[in-house]
């Protein structure tokens, strides 16, 4: 069933800024910042341009289309096998498929209630990386991050820090979109685009925002995990190619960009 544009492309989604980003600074960029053997530069420093470097870039601000432009790729993305300990789904298929399904499940995220983003991201970190980058370093970098956010968060919404959020409250990623990077057999880089919404709580304006995020999967001990060393080969590839634009299925840039639509799995 194709999507409407009522569904998709309505008002509200180009309204939000880069604040509701923050939330979207994905575990992998946390692993590459001094992680080259010198204690090298973050992805958004040498000479690469910003949003093709940081881990998710805001769309601009802008009216949608008045009309609905059926995109022309779609793809189901399959299911993972099972749900591990933390409740993520794991056990893709070895398949082109299978390794964008699991980047739109790492980047896939509910912050809310008592639910944090250190929560999320490190739940990410040990349900979809290769066991080799999951050391006792990396993980207490990314917490450290991911709880920064949640300062940054829990002041936007009003509440003291390491407290929930509001009742009502809530920020959420959902991926709807890709574009292929590079591939083979053992290694996919590729494009996420996400909208993320951001509700301050019962009474609040819900705000949303459309993202792009590079991402690797790597096949590694039976399913597709994303590492350093593979989201270091994905900026190289990346570095050459144009970057598809921040925009809505069903606008007609979504299609010029070479974006595939993501329906919902059976």
């Amino acid at each position: 069933m194709s999507r409407t544009r009522g569904a998709w492309n309505t008002k509200g989604m180009w309204a939000a800024g880069a604040a509701l980003v923050a939330v979207l600074a994905l575990t992998a960029y946390s692993l590459l910042a001094g992680n080259d053997g010198g204690g090298t530069d973050t992805p958004a420093k040498g000479g690469a341009s910003p949003s093709a470097s940081s881990p998710a870039s805001p769309a601009p601000t802008y009216a949608p289309p008045e009309d609905w432009t059926e995109p022309e790729r779609w793809t189901a993305l399959p299911r993972g096998q099972r749900t591990d300990e933390r409740s993520s789904q794991v056990g893709f298929p070895h398949t082109t498929e299978g390794a964008v399904a699991m980047a739109a499940a790492a980047n896939s995220t509910a912050i809310e209630g008592g639910k944090s983003t250190a929560d999320e991201q490190m739940r990410i970190f040990h349900s979809y990386f290769g066991k080799a980058d999951q050391s006792s370093e990396n993980a207490k970098k990314i917490e450290t991050a991911a709880q920064d956010t949640d300062k940054t968060l829990a002041q936007e919404m009003g509440v003291s820090a390491g407290q929930p959020l509001p009742s009502g409250a809530y920020v959420r990623s959902h991926v709807v979109g890709y574009k292929i990077i590079k591939k083979s057999d053992d290694e996919v880089s590729v494009w996420l685009l996400s909208v993320v919404v951001q509700k301050n709580g019962e009474t609040k304006k819900e705000e949303s925002s459309y993202t792009r995020t590079l991402l690797a999967a790597q096949w590694q001990d039976g399913d597709w995990k994303t590492t350093a060393d593979s989201m270091r080969r994905a900026q190289t590839e990346s570095a050459s190619q144009a970057q598809p634009p921040m925009v809505a299925p069903g606008d007609e840039e979504f299609n010029a960009g070479g974006w595939t639509a993501i329906r919902a799995a059976s």
